[in-house]
């Protein structure tokens, strides 16, 4: 499915925490493309306290188990926008 960070972030619940592994198309700014795989973890404020632990306790151990490099945080939804994105993955060259 071909989906922006800005429809992505239309699918995730507001107050549950999630998990989501994104694949996003990367042009660097020498005009080579990559299609990085990201780890953007949505731990809302004001989610339940339980359901944030426990995504919180399992996260680093997914990360390991899949091998994922890019990981990143939101604590709300609004954050998840392709300006974002671009920005946080501007650190990996």
């Amino acid at each position: 499915m071909n989906i922006s960070p800005e429809e992505l972030k239309m699918e995730l619940p507001e107050r549950q925490p999630r998990f989501v592994v994104y694949s996003y198309k990367y042009v660097h700014e020498d005009g080579r493309v990559s299609y990085p795989l990201c780890f953007i973890f949505s731990s809302p404020v004001g989610c339940k306290p339980e359901q944030q632990m426990m995504y919180a306790g399992s996260k680093n151990r997914l990360v390991q188990t899949a091998e994922l490099t890019k990981v990143f945080e939101i604590r709300t939804t609004d954050e998840l926008t392709e300006a974002w994105l671009q920005e946080k993955l501007s650190f990996f060259r």
